[in-house]
């Protein structure tokens, strides 16, 4: 397969699964962006881009420092998947959504706590909500990277979330499993905290799912 072959699929690929997470609800008019990694480069949506208007044509090629080919510029948040590909070998492909209850919860600037198990399924025993930082900066970029290191998703204060995968399909995934984990703790507020899941249940719980594979389904 060419080059020229590689980067026309993994753009055809960015078009469907960009469709696909307004098509969940994920993301409404032109918020959120989706990458993949391409060699030392990324493929990332447009700026301004809606699931009506994009296109395999519309996809951007940006260095991780910026400079991209063609008339579009890439999304405002190319810094924020840039780094988060230069710091982690394991992302290949980034999704980054306005979801209505992730967004709810981090407007409160705190993590997701472990309330239930299958939040374990991003890395450890919560998701961590780094500060509010204007979009499309560099600080947002650091602090979201940094909260990446041992999880596969995080919250941004007063914004949304992003998460990191190996395939668009898996980071798609994620990105739908933590707006679930999201609504399900917002509807468990309206009874009061709920009861979290002690260190022992922890520890029990990645065991099993170490042996399991839980989770990671492509």
């Amino acid at each position: 397969m060419s080059a020229t072959d590689e980067e026309y699929q993994l753009r055809e690929q960015l078009v469907e699964h960009y469709k696909k997470v307004e098509t969940l609800r994920l993301n409404e008019m032109s918020s959120g962006n989706l990458s993949v990694r391409f060699g030392d480069r990324m493929l990332i949506s447009p700026n301004g881009a809606s699931a009506e208007s994009i296109s395999a044509d519309s996809i951007v090629n940006t260095s991780f420092d910026g400079d991209y080919f063609g008339d579009r510029k890439p999304s405002s948040e190319w810094r924020m998947h840039a780094g988060i590909y230069k710091k982690h070998e394991d992302a290949q492909a980034i999704v980054h959504t306005h979801s209505d209850y992730c967004v709810a919860v981090s407007s409160h600037v705190v993590a997701l706590p472990g309330f239930h198990y299958l939040v374990g399924v991003f890395g450890g025993n919560d998701v961590p909500c780094v500060p509010y930082s204007t979009f499309g900066t560099q600080a947002l970029a650091d602090d979201a990277a940094a909260a990446l290191a041992d999880r596969t998703a995080c919250l941004l204060g007063n914004h949304g979330m992003i998460c990191k995968g190996p395939t668009l399909r898996r980071a798609v995934k994620t990105a739908q499993r933590l707006e679930i984990m999201c609504r399900q703790y917002v509807l468990s507020k309206a009874l009061g905290e709920p009861r979290h899941l002690t260190d022992e249940e922890w520890y029990a719980f990645h065991h099993r799912a170490e042996e399991e594979q839980y989770g990671k389904s492509r």
